[in-house]
């Protein structure tokens, strides 16, 4: 019988999806589950990111441009309004903490590679504050080639020897039940590895064929016998002969089939006697993007439960089918995609009005999309011989990888179209690859994870919060007075109300880079309070341990890169010196930490002795942390901090550092206490520390702040801060060449990087646009990439070569 389900008011616009079964009832139990999933996926909307990058490696010393595009569900994540983005260097340590405002789902900046960086790879971890709240799986991260002269990365590890998995369709491979097992061999670089073998029972008896389907992936069909046990004897593609052992055999249990047919999904539920006589009915919920799409009820009659689940009014995405006994225990979960990309992502095409292939040549693109609608697009023109990356793109990142744990290799590939043996392959990546956004035990009881970091719906402006007054002596005409100033920039004064919990807030003034401010609270019973800026801003996260993976370099066109990027770089350092011709230098400059280290270290605590020193007076990033302990993580090699305030723990090399404040001996609880606005210098003396007692394990000198450390500006004499908004964003360097003639002792341009827009923005009444650059000095061809999304959330992507 045909059943029409209630759905959520999310999927109005989608489906009243059907389901072709037989004997299906519906419980009043089935109806309470589904509004427990249904308030879930309506409280914690699950948002997922994607970076477009001006190209595919970088050099030491070169600019990334990226774009960011964010989503939740189908349309873009317009909740959230700070993107964060932590660089990480190969050795797991933070490069910079940037941040973004989003607008529509979309934000986009850059981040400068130290021209002294000598890793191989840089990793990219970027989320919004909500995201932290679920499994860090989910995040975005990448890893980007670095480009240098030294041996590629990854080039001792390429011997270690593949793994082989099995994964059960379902969960569980069951005893006298036919399962299909899927399998998947991978490098230590966590590449496919190509794979012939046999699966063998106990007793040495063949079973079935590893077949390689695609990618290192395949499936075998087994129904496997009771208390036996099966192992797979194979070859990787250099002949190497390995054993694995497959997934112990269930003597009872349920599975599910999920078979793959034009415009719907087949599936079928059995279960083992001792199975179904457990009981006497099972329940099918199908999920997409947390939301309940169907549920189904049906007795076990001894005969297989199957349906058809139509695909015309669901969404692209993964489908999520669970299996459930009669008390709601989960038995098995089965997830297949949902192909039907082509509705919800446009195709853009490329026309050349105008070719510039020679060097200095002017290029005009006429970009188009199917349909006249507000648009943003980022496009990146690239030389074709510094090499490519099509692996991934905004297709493959919002549509596929942002929804599954685990690495996929080239999941471009399954976009390229919507073919049945392209959704097959697809489908192998289904059977092989972790999806588990519920605890369902939590769930189906009603249990709410714990949100730790509020979402940020508003964007980061000049706040702050009163400490160290009581509620009631703050009225209703209380408030501060900011002088707030920018380099090159003019004063802002704001006039801001103190709200009861002594907070206050100009939600206009959204600001990039760091400003001084000076304050003054309007309101003499308020005297003495001090006041935090920026209280709610998100602390940086541990840098967690994506950078560990390990990395294969991609040499192809690294030697042309390496040869542009050489040249890009001494022309810089050239002009540097030429612009410093002219100056005089009388003497050495201090460094603002040996100005702060004579000013308040003495005795043994005086000069570098080996120690770290951190110039906390001028580190915009010291405003935002919590307590001193907060601030020094992740700053100090060997220092391991845990917990925060009173409550910190400190541990290096096997003990607890000597802490001084402006050296005199203190401890955990007092040091917590100081505010860090309120600190100037901090030195970390390496164990052993012989300036003091008790310093086998190091020593923790910090000193506050004294009279003169705050320069004078505009406002002086009033109490004075420094405050961090979001990092600034430049803009990408285009030329314009009016002639080819080039002068001898002229510059040459060598950009790898042609042309960078991020925002490329389409007329919603036209479906066109036009750009326009020069060529550099030496390409003679160009990788276009065009990437986008709509304001209702169709995704655009299109590369095309220029030669």
């Amino acid at each position: 019988m045909m059943i029409r389900l209630k759905h959520s008011a999310f999927y109005t616009k989608y489906l009243l999806l059907a389901l072709a079964v037989s004997g299906v009832f519906q419980s009043l139990k089935a109806q309470d589950i589904m509004g427990h999933i249904e308030r879930f996926a309506s409280a914690f909307p699950p948002e997922r990111a994607y970076i477009h990058y001006d190209k595919s490696s970088y050099s030491p010393g070169e600019t990334i441009w990226f774009k960011a595009y964010l989503m939740t569900e189908v349309v873009p994540a317009e909740a959230s309004k700070t993107f964060y983005i932590d660089w990480i260097d190969d050795k797991g340590k933070i490069l910079q903490h940037t941040t973004g405002p989003l607008v529509n789902g979309m934000t986009n900046g850059q981040f400068e590679l130290p021209a002294g960086y000598t890793g191989k790879s840089l990793t990219v971890k970027a989320y919004t504050s909500w995201m932290l709240n679920f499994d860090s799986a989910f995040l975005y991260t990448k890893k980007i080639p670095v480009v240098t002269d030294a041996p590629p990365a990854g080039k001792a590890g390429a011997d270690l020897k593949p793994t082989l998995t099995f994964f059960p369709e379902g969960g569980d491979a069951v005893a006298g039940l036919p399962n299909k097992i899927a399998f998947k061999a991978i490098n230590a670089f966590g590449d496919p590895v190509k794979l012939s073998g046999v699966v063998v029972d106990e007793s040495g008896k063949f079973v079935d064929s590893l077949r390689n389907i695609h990618d290192g992936m395949g499936y075998l069909l087994l129904t496997p016998k009771a208390n036996t046990t099966y192992t797979a004897k194979w070859k990787d593609d250099k002949k190497t002969e390995y054993t694995t052992s497959l997934p112990a055999i269930r003597p009872e249990g349920v599975i599910i089939k999920v078979a793959l047919a034009p415009g719907k999904r087949n599936f079928e539920v059995q279960a083992s006697p001792g199975a179904a006589s457990g009981t006497d009915s099972v329940h099918i919920i199908g999920t997409m993007y947390q939301h309940a799409v169907f549920s189904i009820s049906r007795a076990l009659k001894g005969a297989p439960v199957s349906g058809s689940i139509p695909l015309e009014n669901l969404p692209y995405g993964i489908l999520t089918i669970t299996v459930f006994d009669k008390s709601w225990k989960p038995l098995a979960e089965r997830i297949t995609y949902i192909d039907n990309n082509r509705a919800y992502s446009w195709p853009a095409t490329m026309e050349v009005e105008h070719w510039g292939l020679s060097h200095r040549g002017r290029n005009e693109l006429i970009i188009s999309l199917p349909e006249a609608a507000p648009a943003s697009l980022s496009v990146a023109v690239t030389d074709l011989a510094i090499g490519v990356d099509s692996s991934e793109n905004i297709l493959s990142g919002l549509m596929l990888t942002g929804e599954l744990k685990g690495k996929v290799n080239n999941p471009a590939y399954y976009f390229k179209d919507s073919s049945l043996l392209t959704q097959q392959k697809l489908d192998l990546v289904m059977l092989t690859n972790g999806w588990r956004r519920f605890n369902w035990s939590k769930l189906l009881s009603g249990e709410l994870p714990a949100i730790r970091y509020p979402r940020d719906s508003a964007y980061i402006t000049v706040s702050g919060k009163l400490a160290g007054i009581m509620p009631s002596s703050i009225s209703s005409a209380s408030s501060i007075f900011v002088m707030m100033k920018q380099k090159d920039t003019e004063g802002k004064m704001l006039m801001m109300p103190i709200t009861k919990d002594g907070r206050f807030n100009d939600p206009a003034a959204v600001f990039f880079d760091t400003a001084q401010v000076a304050y003054k609270i309007q309101d003499k019973t308020l005297d003495g309070s001090m006041v935090q800026f920026m209280p709610d801003k998100l602390r940086v996260p541990e840098p967690g341990n994506a950078w560990m993976t390990p990395f294969k370099a991609d040499t192809a066109g690294s030697a042309y890169h390496l040869k542009l990027a050489a040249a890009a770089n001494a022309i810089a350092e050239k002009n540097k010196y030429k612009e410093l011709e002219a100056v005089t230098v009388a003497a050495k400059t201090k460094s603002p930490v040996q100005v702060l280290d004579e000013k308040y270290a003495s005795g043994l605590f005086k000069g570098d002795m080996n120690s770290i020193q951190m110039d906390v007076l001028n580190d915009p990033f010291a405003k935002s942390a919590m307590d001193v302990f907060t601030y020094l993580q992740g700053k100090v090699a060997g220092l391991q901090i845990s917990g925060s305030g009173s409550n910190a723990s400190l541990n290096w090399r096997g003990g607890a550092p000597q802490i001084y404040i402006d050296e005199m001996p203190a401890d955990v609880s007092f040091a917590s206490s100081i505010n860090v606005n309120d600190i100037a210098y901090i030195k970390a003396f390496r164990p052993p520390f012989m300036g003091g007692t008790n310093g086998a394990n190091g020593a923790i000198a910090i000193y506050t702040r004294r009279g003169g450390d705050v320069k004078s500006e505009p406002g002086k004499g009033l109490s004075a801060s420094r405050i961090e908004g979001y990092t600034a964003i430049k803009e990408f360097y285009t030329p314009k060449y009016y002639s080819q003639f080039v002068s001898p002792e002229a510059d040459k341009d060598v950009r790898t990087t042609i042309y960078w827009n991020p925002n490329v923005v389409i007329d919603p009444k036209k479906n066109q646009v036009l750009i326009s650059f020069y060529n550099n000095d030496v390409s003679d061809a160009f990788r276009v990439v065009i990437q986008g999304m709509t304001l209702d959330g169709k995704l655009i992507h299109h590369e095309e070569n220029m030669e």
